[in-house]
């Protein structure tokens, strides 16, 4: 290839708006690979919290006992941060004897819905940026290709013998924006439907467990209200 025709001179040789498409490209580029990486980790961790407590929670653990050790924690996420929320409103609502069993499952399923819908805002953090990234960055190439070309085009007019060799750089410098849109876009696409479908797996399960806890809560305050509604006689 002639060395006039070679990539970092094309780049060089670009007009001042096709400069700035590839660079804001490569910018997208470098930002979505570090939310695709960060992003990895984050869901991959999850994935491990999850498992652990589960682990735990299924083992037969005293729920107060659980509950206490969570606390303690400074921060808490996934399915723990559900727990938390969910048991502490439910013991708080315990306190009051006349309060119906219906009423304390009523906000100890509030509780845990706030707290699953935060947990679901901090999982879906940066996937807004792949996915417009995926979207607008073909499109942004092309602006940058389109614009290369009629430069090449409008300089070509003001020459009375054309030929191929007049025009090649021009529409090989556009050209790179398309590859560079292709290029920033194809990862950010493919990382957005990887880790949407992973945040939904991940809400899938937790609200199976936000279900099957309640059931679980359900029953204790029904057996408090029976005790409560029944209360056991003295001896004689």
């Amino acid at each position: 290839m002639p060395s006039e025709l070679s990539f970092v001179d094309l780049i060089l040789e670009a007009s001042l708006l096709v400069q700035l498409v590839m660079l804001l490209l490569l910018a997208a580029s470098v930002a979505s690979w570090a939310f695709i990486f960060e992003r990895s980790r984050a869901l991959n961790f999850a994935r491990s919290e999850m498992k652990k407590f589960e682990d735990k929670f299924w083992s037969g653990v005293d729920l107060n006992r659980f509950y206490q050790e969570l606390a303690a924690r400074q921060s808490l996420e996934g399915m723990a941060s559900m727990f938390c929320a969910g048991f502490k409103e439910f013991v708080r609502s315990r306190k009051n004897p006349s309060t119906p069993a219906d009423a304390v499952m009523e906000g100890t399923s509030r509780a845990m819905r706030v707290s699953l819908s935060r947990e679901i805002d901090r999982l879906e953090s940066r996937l807004p940026f792949l996915a417009t990234t995926g979207s607008i960055s073909p499109y942004i190439g092309l602006f940058g290709t389109v614009w290369g070309i009629m430069n090449s085009f409008i300089a070509l007019g003001g020459q009375q013998q054309a030929t191929l060799s007049m025009v090649a750089p021009g529409i090989a410098e556009a050209l790179i924006a398309t590859a560079m849109g292709l290029f920033a876009a194809i990862p950010a696409v493919i990382a957005y439907n990887r880790f949407s479908h992973q945040v939904e797996k991940l809400e899938n399960s937790y609200g199976n467990f936000m279900e099957e806890f309640s059931s679980i809560l359900h029953r204790q305050a029904l057996s408090s209200s029976a005790d409560t509604a029944h209360p056991t006689q003295p001896a004689a």
